[in-house]
């Protein structure tokens, strides 16, 4: 049985959850939330509380960040490495980055747009930070370091056709979609219980207690009861909150043409009483609920809100057990991590066993008595040195026969693609020809056919004209001309005895658009005749 202990470390607080595993059965040993004001005081005492001295630790990340690519599905994994990290690169100068400064890891998922493709989930944390976090388990036996966000669906078990939401109200609130079974998106909004509890320690003064009321706090719905006066003065500092997260999380669903079919609630803002129903009641094609690890429901004597309390905990250690997306541990291995925990030297004995000779191992060494640091080191490097030659005498042979192997798949692969290459530039020069062919084909016919509409517009404008000013002309008004000089222009003579009866028909050309740009001539009057020229173009 193997065992991982497991700590969701953030502002103020540590929630700390020791998980053992044997095969599928998963237990969780110990469990609970200490705060600190130093945190490797809180840390030491986690631990020995727990009895994990040497018990493997796994930690969340605090400062990473997430990019997305699009990849070709048919790249070998050293070309897509590369690939990766070129556009991680150019990231980088866009965004005035050093990329040296960053450790990182991906994860690869099936595009949903593009089946010939696939999408790679990128994350990038800060060495620097990411040393700061490892240093506070400095001393003990650091395991695993992984985001909490790709950590978290190993509390459920998601059908390979499921569209979920994983919310995680924790410090930030980090929102992961799952799509056809699998991680596809990490969503960070930048507000979560810290804000919460932060609001309530004004008041209160005592981080522990504002925790406390916001565990213990109900929520009102649209069907709630009334509230009392003191906890409305608690949920004006948590509804805020609550409304922009759930507001951010309706934009997500939102924006996936896919159905998410359900949304689960996990964090300390999970512990807020009808928070479900609260979700619920804004994601009402969706539904919500408080997420339970999947295991618990064979557990009878603990209440299933302390685990739920503790989620983030729980999914950082199975993280550390092996469970979940492979190859986002953030911790480089070093050699002491390669060595099976049974040839692992013990130096410090139970003094009341100094007799005992049994090695109950291979190099289990019992001395009766603690060794100082010089024979502790002796003892390290004397077995790392026979280690090391037992393991490269044994896989120098393998390497190179596999080395061996590769080169000739690898130049049969060239082979084979410099072959489909050719047919494709064959194959891309006929299909060039015939684009052009049919390039040349449709110019001709629009061509043909802007002649043929300018043709039909301009045969029966002259009558139409007409015909539309035989219906607006008034009876004092007569043409002396009408001449289509050049294109669509017209130039109309007119004259009347009157001059309202010419303005009145120029205003008709105007108006029931017979005419556009409609402009006319101020009219001369000769023994009692007016004339006036007007000038339009057809419509």
């Amino acid at each position: 049985m193997s065992s991982c202990l497991g700590l969701y470390i953030e502002e103020h607080l540590i929630k700390y959850a020791k998980v053992s595993k044997d095969h599928d059965n998963i237990k969780v040993e110990a469990f609970g939330i200490k705060f600190y004001e130093k945190i490797g005081d809180a840390i030491s005492q986690v631990i020995e509380e727990t009895y994990s001295q040497r018990t493997p630790i796994s930690i969340n990340m605090s400062e990473e960040m997430y990019n997305y690519f699009d990849m070709f599905a048919l790249l070998t994994k050293n070309d897509l490495q590369k690939a990766i990290k070129t556009e991680f690169e150019s990231y980088c100068v866009d965004k005035g980055y050093n990329p040296n400064v960053f450790e990182t890891r991906y994860a690869v998922v099936d595009s949903q747009l593009d089946k010939d493709k696939i999408r790679i989930i990128h994350i990038a944390d800060n060495k620097i930070e990411l040393n700061k976090r490892m240093q506070e388990v400095d001393g003990y036996h650091l395991a695993n370091i992984s985001p909490i966000s790709m950590s978290i669906p190993n509390l459920i078990q998601v059908r390979k056709d499921e569209n979920c939401l994983i919310v995680n109200i924790e410090e930030d609130t980090t929102v992961t979609t799952i799509m056809g079974g699998k991680i596809f998106n990490i969503d960070i909004i930048e507000e979560g219980s810290t804000d919460i509890l932060t609001k309530i320690n004004l008041k209160e003064n005592s981080y522990s207690k504002s925790y406390e009321i916001c565990k213990n706090t109900t929520i009102y719905t649209s069907e709630g009861r009334e509230l009392q006066s003191e906890q409305q003065a608690y949920l004006e500092d948590i509804m805020p909150t609550l409304y922009n997260i759930v507001g951010q999380v309706n934009k997500i669903i939102n924006s996936y043409t896919d159905k998410i079919e359900k949304v689960y609630i996990t964090g300390t803002g999970a512990l807020i009483n009808n928070v479900d129903l609260y979700f619920q009641e804004y994601l009402s094609n969706t539904e919500c609920e408080i997420l339970k690890p999947y295991f618990i429901e064979k557990v009878r004597d603990i209440s299933i809100k302390d685990y739920i309390e503790v989620n983030s905990a729980i999914s950082i250690a199975l993280m550390g057990l092996g469970e979940g997306v492979s190859g986002m541990n953030f911790k480089k291995k070093t050699f002491a991590d390669q060595i099976p925990s049974w040839m692992k030297i013990e130096v410090n004995p139970d003094e009341n066993k100094k007799d005992r000779k049994n090695l109950g191992g291979f190099f289990t060494w019992d001395l009766g008595q603690k060794l100082d640091k010089t024979e502790t080191s002796l003892i390290r490097v004397a077995v790392g040195l026979f280690l090391l030659v037992v393991i490269y005498s044994g896989f120098s042979g393998l390497l190179n026969y596999q080395i061996e192997q590769k080169d000739k798949e690898a130049d049969d692969s060239i082979a084979q693609t410099n072959s489909q290459i050719q047919l494709a530039n064959s194959d891309n020069e006929q299909i060039k020809t015939k684009t052009n062919e049919y390039t040349t084909m449709i110019q001709n016919l629009q061509d043909a056919n802007d002649r043929i509409t300018d043709r039909n517009r301009t045969r029966n404008a002259i009558p139409n004209l007409l015909n539309q000013i035989m219906s607006v002309i008034p009876e004092n008004v007569q043409l002396t001309s009408i001449e289509n000089a050049t294109g669509t222009h017209v130039v109309i003579n007119a004259q009347s005895n009157r001059y309202e009866q010419l303005g009145y028909f120029v205003a008709r050309l105007k108006t029931d658009v017979i005419l556009t740009n409609v402009v006319s001539t101020s009219g001369q009057k000769d023994g009692g005749v007016v004339t006036i020229v007007i000038e339009g173009d057809l419509p």
